[in-house]
């Protein structure tokens, strides 16, 4: 998401704060504060998974002294946070990771230029260190964001696969995150842009994390990978230069800059805005794929529709009274509903086929629940 779209969120968020959920857009109007001192901040709300398993999750600090960070210039000192989701057991009681840490969503508010306490950050439905639940060896998927995002930016899918047995790992690319360390440091987007490449050496080094400390609980010859926008060219380089990926879905991928070599292994595109119709980077890379491949675009779909701001934007809408007009910039004409399915069933379709052995129907051809997607030739 750009700083622009971020700008127009807090705004959005600077009304929210004003008044609770279902108020009407004339009390939206009223001034900041306006009779709303003692009010607690709105909180927004995301869908829960729907798998057979609740959903835990942890984080990890990772160091790779292997080579400088670009984002402090600090030489043999990489940071990354990451996310871990996986299957839980008996995890009712403990308490629900945030969508995004308190601390970091005021860091977020201030950058855009509005007070820190305008809302309270949605949880998700990953209950903190809960224990895993007994599945034996669990599939890996690791996500990489998009570019000035968060590793729970597509928290959607994330908790979508973890309730069905995946294990996934969810980098923080700090110097282009919203993140906190473990100290209490919160770190946000640099001025300039990374390249996919350093997503790229950071999702492998978070392999080699993986290889160099087995686990009974992780099956590291079932992995995939996906990613949204710069997070899914990173996906496609990993997957160019990487075996130990078997499989990738590239989620509006810009596919720049333009990618030398072949994949082999069976590579998904959901597509919005990016299309191979009109980038000829994109158009490119497809025809560097030689193994099983697909592209689907769903109808109304902008760069944005499949990750979590395609649910939270119309609440946002909702609370401020903002246009159907101003909200369709945001999630296009892909009703949001209708996107958490899609968001639900053709991730898990792809790694159920090709990481589990498990052949799925929806991956074959326009699919009646899904008319509103086209799978492109």
């Amino acid at each position: 998401m750009s700083i622009s779209r971020r700008r127009l969120l807090a705004t959005g968020l600077a009304a929210a704060a004003t008044v609770p959920f279902g108020a009407g857009a004339a009390a939206a109007t009223a001034p900041f504060g306006a009779g709303t001192a003692a009010a607690a901040p709105p909180r927004l709300t995301l869908p829960g998974p729907t798998g057979p398993y609740p959903v835990g999750t942890t984080a990890l600090r990772l160091l790779d002294r292997s080579r400088p960070d670009p984002f402090t210039g600090q030489a043999g000192h990489r940071e990354l946070m990451v996310g871990v989701w996986y299957p839980a057991r008996d995890a009712g009681r403990l308490p629900r990771a945030p969508w995004m840490e308190p601390a970091v969503l005021r860091k977020y508010l201030v950058d855009a230029g509005y007070p820190a306490d305008l809302i309270a950050t949605p949880l998700t439905s990953g209950r903190i260190g809960a224990p895993r639940a007994r599945t034996g060896k669990s599939p890996v998927v690791v996500f990489s964001h998009g570019a000035r995002d968060h590793r729970n930016g597509s928290s959607v899918i994330v908790q979508e696969l973890a309730s069905r047995g995946y294990v996934v790992f969810a980098i923080d690319h700090l110097g282009d995150a919203y993140s906190r360390l473990p100290d209490g440091r919160v770190v946000t987007p640099v001025e300039g842009s990374f390249t996919p490449a350093v997503y790229e050496a950071d999702a492998r080094f978070v392999l080699d994390h993986l290889f160099s400390r087995p686990s009974d609980r992780l099956d590291l010859g079932r992995i995939g990978m996906f990613g949204w926008s710069k997070g899914g060219t990173a996906t496609a380089r990993v997957m160019l230069a990487d075996r130990r990926v078997r499989a990738g879905l590239a989620i509006d991928a810009p596919m720049l800059p333009l990618m030398t070599g072949v994949v082999d292994r069976p590579f998904m595109m959901m597509t919005a805005e990016y299309t191979r119709a009109l980038e000829p980077a994109i158009a490119q890379f497809w025809d560097q794929l030689r193994g099983w491949r697909l592209n689907v675009r769903a109808a109304g779909a902008l760069h944005g529709a499949y990750g979590d701001l395609q649910v939270l934007m119309p609440q946002v809408a909702r609370i401020t009274g903002m246009s159907d007009a101003e909200l369709r910039t945001w999630i296009g004409d892909l009703d949001p509903a209708r996107a958490v399915r899609i968001d639900q069933a053709y991730p898990v379709a792809f790694f159920d086929e090709h990481l589990r052995g498990r052949p799925q129907r929806l991956l074959d051809g326009p699919s009646p629940s899904f008319p509103e997607v086209a799978y492109l030739p």
